[in-house]
């Protein structure tokens, strides 16, 4: 399904790219200078369409020297998200620098914790081997449980799916988590020697289901692009010259050996597909209504519909700021500095 579907079936998706643009660059250069009082904005560049639209925002909204690209690769990671991420950064004219975290997430003892939980279900798992969590059914599906799963390559090619227990797919996760709280602390260090702001790329799909680590990647001084659908980041893409490489690659996680996408991890229907149906739920739509325009069984909307408010209710956590056991007195806003 393409832009141009999403907006026949939804045409209040459709947006003016350059007024968005213009609007969402006014409003961080408010946020940067004012709110924050920093002189610039740190953007960690993974290769996907959404950072690359936030770092291409950050270039209309501070101008090119004010703007710090941050490339974090690891062992695990796809060598083409690195290679897609540093080609937009030079066609944006910004600095930008490669910082591996690999040997941190090492020290850490990301890998071997998250090894020894894989052992646990195959006891002949090597370090070696690729590996990835995937979803065991879909919120279209009436049997589809989404019951997590563990996809192993063995040594012979063949791609083999266990289905994890709780505490061995809380460990894998928890493990693996490192890799986006790791990115984050050195996305503030490079904020904090420069006085920079950090931003943070989650689109709306991204935060309303709660699909980010705490501390990890929801951590971010601004969020530019966390009110707008998948489909519309898309259109700013292709206004901000975002290159076609980018636009047209599957948005993956870029989190674990084997290749994972968004949907397999996550959300389990099309990002897409799932713009259509969160929107219609947003605006209050029924479910007949939403089923007759996605095409669909009512049946299977209600599921999704269930889906939605499902992982929302589980993921509030994240959204929620630390809990305080007796009052606080507020801390009055600051006048802006007029120099």
């Amino acid at each position: 399904m393409g832009i141009g579907e999403e907006v026949r079936l939804a045409p209040e998706l459709a947006l003016d790219p350059e007024v968005a643009i213009t609007a969402i660059s006014q409003r961080l250069r408010e946020q940067v200078s004012v709110r924050l009082r920093r002189r610039g904005l740190v953007v960690a560049m993974s290769g996907g369409v959404d950072s690359s639209v936030c770092a291409g925002l950050a270039v209309r909204a501070l101008g090119a020297d004010r703007v710090f690209g941050l490339f974090l690769p690891e062992r695990e990671g796809d060598p083409e998200s690195l290679d897609l991420a540093r080609g937009w950064a030079e066609t944006l004219g910004i600095e930008s620098v490669i910082q591996d975290i690999g040997p941190s997430l090492q020290a850490l003892g990301c890998y071997e914790l998250r090894n020894d939980a894989i052992r646990r279900v195959i006891p002949a798992f090597q370090d070696g081997w690729r590996c990835k969590v995937v979803l065991g059914g879909r919120p279209w599906d009436a049997d589809g449980l989404n019951i997590p799963c563990l996809a192993v390559e063995f040594p012979d090619g063949a791609t083999r799916r266990f289905r994890l227990p709780a505490a061995e797919y809380r460990q894998i996760v928890a493990a693996t988590n490192f890799k986006q709280r790791t990115r984050k602390m050195f996305e503030y260090y490079h904020a904090d020697r420069l006085h920079y702001a950090v931003l943070g790329t989650p689109n709306r799909l991204e935060y309303d289901q709660g699909f980010f680590v705490k501390g990890g990647d929801g951590l971010a001084d601004v969020k530019p692009i966390a009110h707008l659908y998948k489909s519309q980041v898309y259109t700013l893409a292709e206004h901000l010259g975002v290159p076609a490489d980018i636009r047209e690659r599957v948005p993956t996680t870029d989190t674990y050996s084997l290749a994972q996408t968004q949907e397999e991890f996550y959300f389990g229907i099309p990002l897409r597909t799932l713009d259509l149906v969160l929107f219609a739920h947003n605006q209050g739509r029924d479910v007949p209504a939403a089923a007759r325009a996605l095409g669909r069984g009512e049946d299977e909307v209600e599921r999704v519909f269930r889906d939605i408010e499902r992982r929302r209710s589980t993921t509030q956590y994240l959204h929620l700021h630390s809990l305080l056991a007796g009052p606080v007195p507020e801390v009055p806003p600051q006048p802006a500095d007029p120099s």
